[in-house]
Formats: C-alpha cells, structure tokens, sequence
C-alpha cells in the first residue's frame, strides 16, 4: 500500500466514481486502475494523497463491502 504518490505523479490517470454518488458532492471516492494497482482518492481532495492497493486488496474490500460479515 502506498499513499505517497499525489494525481501530480500519476498524470494520465482516468479517475471514475460511483454512479450512486450525488451531484452535490458529499462524502465520494475517485477510483483509477492500471496494470498491477487500483489507486483511490477523495473526490473534494483530488490534489491530495492517493491510496494505492494490489487489485486484489481491492476486489476483496469490494466483496465485503457488498456482503458484510455477519
């Protein structure tokens, strides 16, 4: 995982949010994806740090934020 880089350093990036997300703004995630890293910021803080995780870090908190345990 790494928080370090910022949009600056990852220029070229396609960023997408969730289609649930308002027009108002509010509390959304920017997610982009390149070979090997899904990278994930604060939409009101795009200047700001970006997370960066394997895939696979990400596919699993996407399974259980769709079905949390129990």
């Amino acid at each position: 995982m790494n928080i370090a880089e910022t949009p600056f350093t990852m220029a070229g990036l396609t960023w997408s949010k969730s289609s649930y997300s308002g027009a108002e703004g509010g509390e959304c995630l920017e997610v982009a994806s390149t070979d090997g890293a899904v990278h994930i910021r604060d939409s009101k803080h795009w200047t700001g740090p970006v997370l960066t995780v394997p895939p696979g870090a990400w596919a699993d908190f996407l399974g259980l934020a769709a079905n949390p345990p129990r």
